[in-house]
């Protein structure tokens, strides 16, 4: 009875472990329709579209732009630029409603405010503290150190 009981027991842990499998499997399954680029009116409305969404971050990849990001919150951030752009606003009201909208995270160049002075001016000050250091050292080295004299000198 027990052996017919384990067997039900592992019969019932790789069921679940196949289902479990499945539908991780699923839930990292893409759409596998391409996206199509967005047709331009003109060759300036395509220039402007480029310089815009290189300035612009996904919000969803951290690190890559609009232009670059591949994530489906990307196509639909550049397909509302387009239409914002369409319907007039200049590039100040399109960074304004995304930053209205998503914050300023979603800004590669987030404005120079009292917030973001760290952001701005963080990697100078450490590079003005690390010459500091290297001065500090080299300096304790060169007073420490007493050259040989013909004295000092043993024939």
């Amino acid at each position: 009875m027990s052996g017919c009981f384990l067997h039900r027991i592992r019969l019932a842990a790789l069921v679940a472990a196949a289902s479990l499998l499945l539908m991780s499997s699923l839930a990292l399954a893409q759409p596998g329709t391409p996206v199509a680029p967005p047709e331009f009116t003109s060759s300036a409305e395509e220039t402007r579209f480029h310089a815009l969404v290189s300035e612009l971050r996904c919000v969803m990849c951290q690190n890559q732009s609009l232009a670059d990001s591949n994530a489906q919150i990307a196509t639909d951030l550049r397909r509302e630029v387009l239409e914002l752009m369409r319907q007039g606003k200049s590039d100040r009201e399109i960074k304004e409603f995304l930053v209205a909208r998503y914050g300023e995270f979603v800004l590669y160049r987030p404005q120079v405010e009292s917030k973001t002075w760290l952001l701005w001016f963080g990697p100078l000050l450490i590079l003005l503290a690390g010459g500091a250091v290297v001065v500090a050292v080299v300096r304790k080295r060169a007073g420490a150190t007493n050259p040989a004299t013909d004295e000092d000198q043993e024939w």
